[in-house]
């Protein structure tokens, strides 16, 4: 897929990573997932501590099938250091990279990751949704920020995630019995539709299948914990 323009400049230092952010929050837009989704893309990626660098997977699916038709991989040497809250300048690199190659231009991209759901409203699926001009969202394993209630036992129920009192994002129970994702829009994307495409494409799994699987080229599909190899 095209991934051009140079966005923001990409080398910055702390005030400056915080205030693009600031900047970029103010141009997310919160809107209903568009009703024709063909393709959704998966985004996770680790960090090997073997030699330093950002592995990235991406894999897109059929929708609703929720069938494997492309997956690619990018690494790259991280570029910027670990500062909490600015995590997206580091790791949209690679990120940006491993999509350049993905053939097909999904409707949607869910993310290991925040969305909304971040101090300035800017996490890493709001960065690359915007830097993409595609709906985005994050479904993440833990809380960044926010306050909530537990949600419901069952699957499909969820309670908002709020801030100072506004919603960013939705805890929410995948499956019923399992520990909740906290879902986020992240660009062109509702709440609503956040946690709608995050339900649709859980199967049997806590996790939304673009998320959960990655393919190696000598070998079958495999959990993208393994991304970073021995």
């Amino acid at each position: 897929m095209k991934v051009t323009g140079t966005f923001h400049e990409r080398e910055v230092d702390y005030a400056r990573a915080r205030g693009i952010q600031e900047e970029l929050a103010a141009r997310v837009v919160l809107k209903p997932l568009p009703r024709r989704i063909r393709w959704v893309a998966g985004v996770d990626m680790v960090f090997s501590k073997t030699d330093g660098a950002f592995v990235a997977a991406v894999v897109v699916l059929s929708f609703p099938a929720l069938e494997v038709v492309e997956e690619v991989i990018g690494r790259a040497p991280a570029s910027f250091p670990y500062i909490p809250g600015l995590l997206s300048f580091r790791e949209a690199p690679v990120v940006l990279d491993a999509l350049r190659r993905v053939q097909r231009c999904p409707d949607v991209i869910l993310f290991d990751g925040q969305g909304l759901a971040h101090p300035r409203r800017l996490g890493l699926a709001s960065h690359v949704g915007l830097w993409l001009g595609l709906p985005a969202v994050g479904a993440a394993k833990s809380r960044l920020i926010g306050e909530h209630r537990e949600p419901g036992e069952h699957g499909g129920d969820w309670t908002p995630l709020l801030d100072r009192g506004e919603q960013i994002g939705s805890v929410l129970r995948t499956r019923t019995g399992v520990k909740p994702l906290y879902v986020s829009p992240g660009h062109l994307c509702d709440h609503t539709g956040a946690r709608r495409i995050v339900l649709e494409c859980c199967t049997s799994y806590r996790l939304p299948e673009p998320t959960r699987w990655r393919t190696t080229p000598s070998a079958g599909p495999e959990p993208y914990s393994h991304l970073a190899g021995p």
